[in-house]
C-alpha cells in the first residue's frame, strides 16, 4: 500500500474510533506526542490544543461534557502536500443548541501515526488553510 493510501486509511481509522467513542482506538492511531486542535476545546475556553495521548483522553471527556450528540461525516479524503485534507459535515447537539454544517480536518502523519490534527469550522476554512485550490 502506498504511503498516501496508508495515511488515508489511518485517518479513516481515527474517524471510525471517534464514531464509536473509542478513545483507545483513536490513541492506537496517534503518535504519543500528537497535537490536536478541536473546536470542542474552544467551546470550553481552551487556549491550547490537546497534547499527547492524555490530551486525546481529555478531548473525549470534553466531547461528553459539551455534546449530547456529536456526529462526524467525512466525505472526501485527499493528500495535499504533507497533509491529509478531509472535508465533510458535522452535526452536534447540546442541551442548548444544535450545530450542523460543513467542516474540515487537516491531518499530518509520520511513520503511520497521526502527529497533528486540526478541526476547522468549515470545509472552506480547512481548504484555505492548506492553500488548496480545490
Amino acid at each position: 500500500m502506498a504511503t498516501t493510501e496508508r495515511d488515508i486509511a489511518v485517518v479513516k481509522g481515527v474517524f471510525d474510533a471517534f464514531a464509536r467513542r473509542d478513545v483507545d482506538g483513536a490513541i492506537a492511531h496517534a503518535d504519543p506526542e500528537i497535537v490536536f486542535a478541536a473546536i470542542t476545546g474552544e467551546e470550553l475556553g481552551r487556549d491550547e490544543p490537546y497534547h499527547g495521548h492524555d490530551g486525546l483522553r481529555a478531548y473525549f471527556r470534553d466531547v461528553a461534557a459539551v455534546w449530547e450528540e456529536l456526529r462526524l461525516s467525512p466525505d472526501q479524503f485527499r493528500h495535499v502536500g504533507d497533509f491529509v485534507l478531509v472535508t465533510g459535515r458535522v452535526t452536534a447537539r447540546s442541551a442548548s443548541r444544535v450545530v450542523s454544517g460543513s467542516t474540515g480536518w487537516i491531518w499530518r502523519l509520520q511513520d503511520g501515526k497521526v502527529v497533528y490534527a486540526r478541526v476547522y469550522a468549515s470545509a472552506g476554512d480547512a481548504i484555505a488553510a492548506l492553500g488548496d485550490p480545490a
